[in-house]
């Protein structure tokens, strides 16, 4: 368990460089890309929701595909209700994340979180809006580790 915990720590590290050199907020104090992606990680994969709400678009849409066949969809409520229920639950995986699209308006962000046996792919769309970077879209893709 202590090599798994080294091991997230030093994945993540280069995420942190980054978010250390990128402000949070920008000049008319509204959340930047790196906060939102940095936010949802905190979410996800330490159970930490501190700004989680404030982070997320109310249109928001996740998804999950299942399987060939199933498609699971959630908005924003469900999704905080969903959150909330496993909150302070540390997942036992590492994160790589990069940065496929970016524009003024979007940035689309992979965020792979691996498993023992599986990976997890979440494309994260951000959209500038006139309240700061926010997310509208995440959609989630399994992989057999082999």
């Amino acid at each position: 368990m202590k090599k798994l915990k080294i091991a997230i720590v030093l994945a993540l590290l280069p995420l942190q460089f980054v978010a250390a050199k990128s402000p949070q907020k920008n000049d008319d104090g509204v959340f930047t890309p790196t906060h939102a992606i940095d936010t949802y990680i905190d979410a996800m994969v330490r159970g930490r929701l501190n700004g989680f709400d404030a982070v997320i678009d109310g249109s928001a849409k996740f998804t999950m595909l299942i399987s060939k066949n199933r498609l699971n969809s959630f908005d924003k409520k469900q999704m905080l209700t969903f959150m909330n229920v496993i909150k302070d639950t540390e997942l036992d995986c590492t994160v790589n994340t990069g940065i496929i699209q970016n524009t003024p308006d979007m940035v689309v962000a992979k965020v792979d979180m691996k498993f023992a046996t599986f990976t997890r792919s979440n494309y994260v769309s951000m959209a500038n809006t006139h309240s700061g970077w926010k997310i509208i879209n995440v959609y989630s893709v399994f992989n057999q580790v082999k």
